[in-house]
Formats: structure tokens, C-alpha cells, sequence
């Protein structure tokens, strides 16, 4: 038996000492790399890939998922744009005007009725009522112009319904 002292002892020692290192290293190691795998099972589930061809996949779906997003996106600003081609040609504006068309202290039975879309273009409707009769009067509205010349009372109609949006109280006079 050789004496630990000598140098073959040493050297044996130290041979011994590096391996336990090693070995100490080894299990640190394979722990570390349990842990990883485990946590790549949590990301990855249980299909036999790696996580740069589990990135690829998920860039790959991200970039299909922007493009219909994109599509669905363009297809709204489509529909979104008729719509309110739609709503443009929708009444918007409109007022009424109550009056004694006769000054026969009649209570206010004539009517007039301006209907206006978004460009200020509709009717105006004129119900004339006196005491054994009514007449009604339909006049064009053309950017807030009409070809036939309007009553004060159809001018006035129409000039409210410019100046308050529909849905507000109508004007009486």
C-alpha cells in the first residue's frame, strides 16, 4: 500500500477530488436540465419538438392571424363606408312649423314640414287647412334651395331644420 503522502497518493487524491467535482457537476446539470425540459413540457405539451421550430410555428400563426385580421379590417372599412353612404341619404334634419295660415284665430292648424338628409337635400310639406278645407303642398329641397320659391313659413321650416338636428322640439310660432 502506498502512503497518501507521496506523490502518487497525491495525485490520486486529487484524481478523486476532480471526479466528486464532476460528478457534483453532473447532477447539478441533469437537474438544471429536468427543469428545463419540464418547463418546455409546460410551453410545448407533449409533441416532440423544440422550441425554435415551436417559435417558428407560433410567428407562422401570428402572421396568418394579421393577415385576417387585415382582411376582416378592410372588409369593415367597406361596409363602414356604404353605411354611411346610407346615413347620409337618411333624414337628419327636420323641424315643424305650426301657423294660421288664414288669420282666422283657427288655432294654428297649418302645418309646415321641412325633412332634410345630411347635404340639406329633401322636402318640405305644406298642409293648409282652413275651416271646410285642407290642401297639401310638396316642394324639392335642393342643398337647402328650392326651385320653386318657398313660403315665409316654408323658408322657415326649412331654415330650422338646418340649424337643429332631428329629434329636438319642434318650432311654433
Amino acid at each position: 500500500m502506498h502512503d497518501l503522502t507521496s506523490t502518487v497518493g497525491l495525485v490520486a487524491l486529487g484524481a478523486g477530488a476532480v471526479a466528486v467535482v464532476a460528478l457534483v457537476a453532473t447532477l447539478s446539470v441533469t437537474l438544471a436540465l429536468r427543469r428545463v425540459r419540464s418547463e418546455q413540457r409546460a410551453v410545448l405539451g407533449e409533441r416532440r419538438e423544440d422550441l425554435v421550430s415551436h417559435a417558428v410555428s407560433l410567428q407562422d400563426q401570428f402572421v396568418a392571424l394579421h393577415d385576417y385580421v387585415q382582411d376582416v379590417a378592410e372588409g369593415l372599412h367597406g361596409r363602414m363606408g356604404k353605411a354611411e353612404q346610407r346615413l347620409d341619404g337618411a333624414i337628419s334634419h327636420s323641424s315643424l312649423v305650426r301657423y294660421d295660415a288664414y288669420g282666422e284665430m283657427s288655432g294654428r292648424q297649418s302645418i309646415t314640414i321641412a325633412l332634410l338628409d345630411a347635404t340639406h337635400t329633401g322636402i318640405v310639406l305644406s298642409s293648409i287647412h282652413h275651416r271646410d278645407q285642407a290642401r297639401l303642398y310638396a316642394k324639392q329641397v335642393q342643398a337647402g334651395h328650392s326651385e320653386i320659391e318657398l313660403s315665409p313659413e316654408e323658408a322657415e321650416a326649412v331654415q330650422l331644420a338646418l340649424q337643429h338636428s332631428s329629434g329636438e322640439q319642434p318650432a311654433t310660432r
